[in-house]
Parts: structure tokens; sequence; C-alpha cells
């Protein structure tokens, strides 16, 4: 399938439409169980790419191994565009499936900045930076206006935001981001898409978005990537939604044949 490279103008330090970060070869074995087998992948800034694939395919595993929490197999490089820096290990943000926290706490969004930027104990103070920093994350996401409000009084999606926002901070090369839609509703999952696609194009960032919402997904992905332990196809997004394999796996085929469409 053609390359899917596409050229973007963003504000991010590394901003080029050239970089790439490039998982080569990569696979996971736990408990003498292959869960994942030969991925290679290339993750051009600007570019948002999604995973997709059933239950037990490797989807969060995949993450984890680029995260270097899991033992693995294979390599993950950032390659710099030509000239500007030498190839190393990529700066990675990321955005977990749910973040548990005690909902009465009084702990609010800048202390959570707070905690992830200053050197020191929140309880005892946080600078004037860290609460620009915070502000100026948030403003990406269209979440300054959450930043007094404490963390238990925030919607499933607009806490979200708020930890999209914390997840650029700093700014990734890499962002990752698994299942974030999960159990938001329709306006907050809308939203969110649409915020994603925008940061990415915006900001020149790499994004791999790991989503079971095929129909979200597909008009904001530039490229889906079919995993079930290996790359079963990868392309554009209709080309990946017409996968046999993967029309199968989704039930596409019948849910088609119900409403009366081939």
């Amino acid at each position: 399938m053609e390359d899917l490279h596409q050229h973007h103008t963003g504000l991010a330090p590394h901003l080029c439409g050239e970089c790439c970060t490039r998982i080569e070869n990569l696979d996971v074995t736990l408990n003498r169980q292959r869960v994942l087998e030969d991925i290679t992948l290339h993750l051009h800034c600007g570019e948002l790419t999604t995973l997709v694939g059933p239950n037990g395919a490797g989807k969060s595993m995949l993450l984890k191994a680029i995260l270097g929490e899991v033992p693995h197999g294979g390599a993950v490089r950032f390659l710099p565009v030509a000239g500007h820096g030498r190839e190393d290990a990529p700066v990675i943000g990321y955005l977990p499936q749910q973040l548990d926290f005690d909902r009465d706490s009084p702990v609010n969004v800048h202390d959570l900045f707070a905690t992830a930027v200053s050197r020191w104990p929140v309880a005892l103070r946080y600078s004037g930076r860290a609460r620009r920093a915070a502000l100026e994350s948030l403003r990406l996401v269209e979440a300054e206006h959450l930043a007094d409000r404490r963390l238990g009084q925030l919607s499933g999606g607009e806490l979200q935001r708020v930890l999209l926002a914390l997840s650029l901070t700093p700014l990734p090369n890499l962002l990752l981001l698994d299942e974030p839609v999960s159990g938001i509703d329709v306006a907050g999952r809308e939203l969110f898409y649409r915020t994603v696609s925008e940061l990415r194009r915006r900001l020149d960032v790499s994004i791999l978005m790991v989503s079971h919402d095929l129909a979200g997904v597909t008009a904001v992905s530039d490229r889906i990537v079919f995993l079930n332990r290996r790359i079963v196809c990868l392309g554009r997004p209709a080309e990946v939604i017409a996968n046999p394999e993967l029309r199968r796996t989704f039930g596409l085929d019948v849910v088609s044949q119900e409403n009366g469409r081939p």
C-alpha cells in the first residue's frame, strides 16, 4: 500500500513532516507465549494512526512495549529530519485507558500538572512557571477553563481532555492513546476526536491510538492498522475497513446485510 507520509505545518520544535518513529521487527513473548510477532510500523510526524483488532490481539501490549514496560525484541527508534540531531529513543506522551483516583480528594487540575512538572512537593508550593505551562497545555485541548476544577468534579470527557493535555507536557515526538474514548458519551467522543485530529496537524506530533470505535476513527485517522498479534493489514481507513478478515472479526458484513446494504 502507498506511503501515507503527509506534510503538515505545525508549531512543534520538531515540525517538518519528515521525522519518524520507527518500530522495527518488534515481538513480545510472555510466559513462553508469543503475544506480538514481527511488528514493523513507521509513524510519521503529523500523522494519526489507529490500532484496531479483537480483544486479546495485543493492542495495549504494543503500547506497553513501545513505552518499555515489557521486554521485547526489535527496536523503537526516533529519526529526526536529516541533519537535525541523531537517531534516538522518542520522547513519548501517554494517555492510559483510565486514571484511578479518589473522587472526593481536593486535588484540582493545577495540582495534577504541578505534581508532574514541579521539583517541589505540591503541598508546599508550585511555581508560576508550572501554572503557565499547565495553562498552555490545557489551552491546546480547549480545557483551560478547567484549570481550577477538582478532578472529582470533571465529567469523563473533561477528564480525558485534561489527561491529554498532561500527556503533551513536555511536547512528545510520539503520543500514545489507549482507548481514550471508552466510557465517554457521544458528544464527548466527537470533541475528543476533533481535538486529537487538530493536535496532530498543529503540533506535527505522531499519534498512535488504540480504539474499538471503527466508525469514529475512520473519519479522523490517516491510517488504520488491523492487529491480531501481527499486522494483518494497514493502510488508508477505507482500504482497511474493506479487508475481509477485519469485516468478519467485527461482524460488519452481518450488520450491513441486516440494514440492507452490501
